[in-house]
This record gives C-alpha cells, sequence and structure tokens, in this order.
C-alpha cells in the first residue's frame, strides 16, 4: 500500500532526493520548503501526488498549520520526515547568544514542533513513522560544532525518548545519523564555506585552516542512494531506532565511544568514592 509522507526541507539535498524517492515509486508527499517556487519542478512531474507547502519550520502556528493541511489533504500521515535544519559554524568562544538560539529553533524546535503537529494524527491511526535527519555531529563534537553539534545531541535525546513514549500507539521512531553526503555540485559541502559563520576570532584562525585542510574531502555519499535506504527502513517491519548513512565516520565513532568506555572504567575507583558511603537507616 502506497504511503503518505509530510517532508520538511525539501527544497535541495538529501531532503529533495527523499521526496524524489517516494514520488517516484507511487507514495503521495507534502513536501516543504521556505520557498515553495523550489518545488514547481516536482509539481510539473508528479501533479496531484505532490502537496508543495511553503513552510519556515521555526513557526509554531505555521507548522501545525502545515501538517493539518497535509493531513486533510491526503486524509492520512504515514511518515514524518524532519530533515529541515543547518550548520552553525564557529568556535565556542566566537557564538553568540543570538547565534545558538537560531540554531535550536531551527533544528531542536523546528523538529519538535512536527512531531507535535503529527502525532495526534499518527495515534489516532494507530500506525505511523517518524524519521529524524541528525548527523554524525550528533554522536561526536568536532572543533567550531558546538552549536551545531549540540542541537542534534539534543535531538538525539528528544528522539530516543519518543521512541519509547509512542512505542504502545504503533508509532516507529528513527533517528538517522549522515556522514558527508554530495549535496552541493556532487561534493561534499564545506562548512567553513557554505555554513553559518560565526564572527571569527583571529585567535581560532589557526584551527581553522587546520579544519579547512581536510573538511569536505571525505569521499562523498550519493544523495539518491540515502533516499533508497530511507525507502527500505520505512518499508521495514522492524526499523532501527539509529542507523548511519554512509562509512566516512563509522572508523571514528568506534574510536570515540571506546575511549568513552574506557574513560569511564578508568575512573570507576573515583566514581565510586563520589557515590560516598551512604549511612544505614534505623530500623
Amino acid at each position: 500500500m502506497s504511503k503518505v509522507w509530510f517532508v520538511t526541507g525539501s527544497s535541495r539535498g538529501l531532503g529533495r532526493k527523499f521526496v524524489e524517492a517516494a514520488l517516484s515509486r507511487g507514495d503521495k508527499v507534502a513536501a516543504t520548503a521556505r520557498n515553495a517556487a523550489s518545488l514547481e519542478e516536482l509539481v510539473a512531474g508528479y501533479g496531484q501526488a505532490l502537496l508543495p507547502l511553503e513552510l519556515d519550520v521555526t513557526s509554531e502556528a505555521a507548522v501545525f498549520d502545515g501538517v493539518k493541511r497535509a493531513a486533510e489533504h491526503f486524509g492520512r500521515l504515514d511518515v514524518i520526515v524532519n530533515n529541515a535544519g543547518y550548520a552553525q559554524v564557529g568556535a565556542v568562544e566566537e557564538l553568540t547568544a543570538q547565534n545558538l538560539r537560531d540554531q535550536l529553533e531551527t533544528n531542536l524546535f523546528g523538529a519538535l514542533w512536527v512531531i507535535q503537529a503529527a502525532l495526534p494524527y499518527l495515534r489516532e491511526q494507530g500506525a505511523g513513522h517518524i524519521i529524524q535527519l541528525s548527523s554524525a555531529a550528533g554522536l561526536m563534537a568536532m572543533p567550531l560544532s558546538g552549536a551545531y553539534s549540540a542541537s542534534k545531541w539534543a535531538l538525539e535525546a528528544l528522539n530516543e525518548s519518543l521512541a519509547q513514549e509512542v512505542a504502545g500507539f504503533g508509532i516507529k521512531v528513527t533517528i538517522i545519523e549522515p556522514g558527508g553526503f554530495a549535496t552541493r555540485d556532487g561534493k561534499n559541502p564545506d562548512p567553513l564555506a557554505n555554513g553559518h559563520l560565526a564572527e571569527p576570532d583571529p585567535v581560532y584562525d589557526g584551527l581553522r585552516r587546520r579544519i579547512a585542510s581536510f573538511a569536505g574531502k571525505q569521499p562523498a555519499g550519493d544523495p539518491a542512494a540515502a533516499a533508497q535506504a530511507l525507502l527500505a527502513i520505512v518499508d521495514s517491519a522492524e526499523p532501527p531506532l539509529r542507523v548511519l548513512f554512509g562509512q566516512g565516520f563509522y572508523p571514528m565513532l568506534q574510536q570515540v565511544y571506546a575511549d568513552r568506555l574506557k574513560t569511564w572504567a578508568d575512573w570507576q575507583d573515583l566514581s565510586a568514592q563520589a557515590h560516598g558511603t551512604p549511612e544505614r537507616q534505623p530500623r
């Protein structure tokens, strides 16, 4: 049976490929973008199977209205894809409060509004699948990515909790953690060239040069292949809570998690000391 999708951030990149893959196999899609004109080519190609929606996910009211319009237009919602987001780049010392607030407003609160707007429809159906685009940066933090990683780490926790809360309603949750994908002119996006940049402090210029020397130089994944992988996930009877898309970051993540476990083990004596000796309760 064909599915009905609601996808944010559909104008380009992974979001665009997700929409195209769903439509090409006969599914229906409510596709959102800040500028609906970016979806005109899809409308021309797929007609009534596509509902284009102009949407800024930072507007809670607009998100709830967009989800309502999609549900009423198609009669149901099966797959919710939280894809909209951007990367704020800058050392922690360089970030302004507004930099961080704007990052969280889009990446975290935008996703929250979509989830909250969609859940009543999914719960009433007794079925549905929420797909959250996170990042390898949601599992480990790198220099100059503090704001972006903070938003993605928050999404990881939010959706892990959500998965446990809604499982009893027949709703599934999957967090996708992509590595680098060729979303700009066939190349990995260079965050130092294409991201939202904080006002630079010269003391971090050396770090920026070191990051720039390897940024975006890992083999870029194919967004079309990622879209086919997403179809396999939404068709699975038992989809994973978390899944990596791409291979570039897997060895790094293995080392990161091994180092965390070793550090906790090495400091177990101090952990026990911090617990103290509980006083015996009187009988």
